[in-house]
């Protein structure tokens, strides 16, 4: 009795059509068995108990992911290029950056996480961001993954720990996609 509910809508694409605040009589709540004289007790109401109900406003729709792409790039981890994209190689087309083990591996750009695990062979534990509907970056050898598929990223945010899982030494391979193919990552980090 006396209780106010509010009730939401999950999203603003699922909302019910509004609703009018009304009152909604209840029945009358039944006298229970009387209790020994000693513990005295208020005794319950016996008149109707009135709710009201009111919806609560529909939630304002985002305009924007979290993270969306704004073009700005970092470097995904603090080291030595040991082995700089080749256009013209057979395998893999990214860049290997040496550290050491635990080393943060962060995501260059703000976006989306699509992949994160060990499926893809020679990749070790692999971490691939979608960024637009262009633009894609890989970061694989690691030995820690700490986001999951459909996680929203910032540059600069640590994503994982450097590895040498799926390799033989220390390090961060780092592969940028543009419309399914491998580009130089050199032209989108900053120069350093």
């Amino acid at each position: 009795t006396g209780q106010r509910l509010d009730l939401q809508a999950a999203s603003p694409e699922h909302a019910p059509a509004p609703m009018r605040e009304e009152t909604i009589r209840t029945r009358p709540v039944p006298q229970p068995a009387p209790l020994p004289a000693a513990t005295p007790l208020p005794a319950p109401a016996t008149t109707p108990a009135t709710r009201v109900v009111k919806p609560a406003a529909a939630p304002a729709a985002t305009t924007a992911a979290v993270a969306d792409y704004d073009g700005h790039w970092v470097w995904p981890t603090r080291g030595r290029v040991l082995r700089s994209y080749q256009s013209s190689g057979r395998g893999k087309k990214g860049i290997n950056i040496g550290g050491h083990e635990g080393q943060p591996v962060k995501a260059a750009a703000n976006g989306k996480v699509v992949y994160a695990g060990s499926g893809l062979v020679g990749y070790g534990r692999l971490i691939i961001i979608k960024h637009n509907e262009n633009l894609l970056s890989a970061y694989g050898h690691n030995s820690k993954l700490l986001v999951s598929e459909g996680d929203q990223v910032r540059a600069g945010q640590q994503i994982a720990e450097m590895g040498n899982s799926g390799t033989n030494r220390t390090e961060l391979y780092f592969e940028v996609r543009k419309d399914g193919k491998p580009v130089d990552p050199l032209r989108y980090l900053p120069k350093s």
